[in-house]
């Protein structure tokens, strides 16, 4: 029996990156050049499987010996998707808009290892439920985080100012990696930890 293949993650992020080296796994970061899409014909839950699939198959024709691993989040708010917040404005918006409410944040995520013809993709959702926001604390939180670069302008593991009231379901998934469910398909592939 040969060497395990190696365990690439194709993404930048830095919170996934964090989850998948908090559980112990041994990993390289590759990504490629892949613009996310939300195509108007497609249901969240049908474009995060989508984005997370091409960023997972342009990484893995880059390096078919490897396990490719890659994962797209969205939140959702009456089956909309908000995505990064163009501007702050937005952002303000956006904040505003989940404030006392419960939203859902989707994760795609696809394994493809190309060299031996194996390839899976799953879909969670978690369900977040925000207090109710004053305009001081969304100033203040829109001060503390950079609501810019994150899907519906928050984000679980910076909730400086909690504003989060509760999570059903994966608060990994919430992060950006649902690695509770990533774990067992990894280790049916022999990444055990």
């Amino acid at each position: 029996m040969g060497a395990q293949p190696p365990l690439i993650l194709a993404s930048a992020s830095p919170r996934r990156r964090e989850l998948l080296a908090q559980r112990g796994y041994k990993f390289e970061v590759v990504t490629a050049p892949v613009d996310e899409t939300m195509p108007p014909h497609l249901t969240v839950r049908e474009t995060v499987l989508l984005n997370a699939r091409r960023k997972g198959a342009a990484v893995a024709a880059l390096r078919p010996d490897a396990c490719v691993v890659a994962a797209d989040t969205l939140v959702a708010l009456d089956g909309e998707p908000l995505g990064k917040p163009a501007t702050r404005m937005i952002a303000r918006r956006m904040l505003e808009s989940l404030s006392g409410r419960t939203h859902q944040v989707f994760s795609g995520v696809w394994i493809e290892h190309r060299s031996a013809s194996r390839v899976a993709g799953f879909i969670d959702v978690s369900q977040v439920k925000f207090r109710k926001l004053t305009s001081a604390e969304i100033d203040d939180y829109m001060r503390l985080v950079n609501v810019m670069d994150k899907a519906g302008a928050y984000a679980a593991q910076e909730d400086a100012i909690a504003l989060i009231e509760g999570i059903e379901g994966s608060r990994a998934n919430v992060i950006g990696l649902p690695i509770e469910r990533l774990e067992p398909m990894l280790a049916r592939r022999g990444y055990a930890i």
